[in-house]
């Protein structure tokens, strides 16, 4: 899987020492992480998912993935500020953090873990995702598939925290492999509360993703015919136009910016 990586039209890779490994395994993943890290790079951005704040190898995580140097280190379970300030004290300069919101707590305090990227301890924090499968367990949802269950409340209050304080949000993934059609719904759920990608675990998903979050040449052109429109409140096409239609028109125009 590590070799075959960065041929991958991903945008982010992501080795994870944590809900994929078991706990007798830990100690193994983790050399083998740091030998993959140190080879090179495994996609456009190269990330290494660390294990709980709670958890006895949180530490030795972090001190493994500074001597690996990944592009970013996501951090599970986070619950407060401390939890990001405490792990941005372990790492070099230069690696970004990714703080997923996966508890109860956590989606309570999302804004304050937000609010950390602008503190000097969290200055390194880039981005909010969302943990739908230990969400639904913190939150008792009785559901037994990683991805359903995630409440339309949860998904507005992480992306509300995230944008707040200037940060990308992205969706956790669907586990149902082969099922497209419930990927593809996923997907666009997330994609219609402004989240900027969602989390694949198999190659199979990659390209139904990144169809739905990337827009389409019909939309490019919309986007940029209303911007064409006259200025103030106009009619286009059968519809009203005014500054706000503008600014939704210039939000889709930078993310596809950003994804070219």
């Amino acid at each position: 899987m590590l070799a075959k990586a960065p041929s991958l039209p991903a945008d982010e890779v992501i080795v994870d020492l944590e809900d994929a490994v078991a706990p007798g395994e830990k100690e193994t993943a983790r050399e083998l992480a740091v030998a993959a890290l140190r080879r090179g790079p495994l996609g456009r951005t190269t990330a290494l998912r660390v294990n709980g704040r709670m958890t006895p190898w949180w530490e030795d995580d972090l001190r493994a993935a500074a001597e690996a140097r990944p592009d970013v280190v996501v951090l599970p379970k986070v619950e407060s500020p401390e939890d990001v300030a405490a792990a941005a004290e372990l790492l070099p300069t230069g690696v970004g953090l990714e703080a997923q919101i996966e508890t109860a707590r956590g989606l309570v305090e999302a804004e304050r873990i937000a609010a950390a990227g602008q503190s000097p301890e969290g200055r390194r924090l880039e981005a909010l995702v969302l943990g739908p499968a230990d969400l639904a367990a913190s939150l008792g949802v009785p559901v037994l598939t990683i991805g359903p269950g995630t409440s339309d409340y949860a998904l507005a209050q992480v992306v509300a925290a995230a944008r707040a304080f200037g940060l990308q949000v992205v969706d956790g993934p669907h586990a149902r492999l082969g099922d497209d059609l419930g990927l593809v719904v996923s997907a666009r759920r997330a994609l219609e509360h402004g989240y900027d990608g969602k989390w694949v675990i198999h190659p199979s998903q990659i390209e139904p993703v990144n169809l739905v979050f990337t827009p389409s040449p019909a939309e490019l052109e919309r986007a940029k015919r209303i911007l064409d429109a006259a200025a103030g409140a106009a009619r286009f096409e059968g519809e009203l136009v005014d500054e706000a239609s503008r600014r939704l028109a210039e939000a889709l125009l930078r993310r596809a910016e950003a994804l070219s």
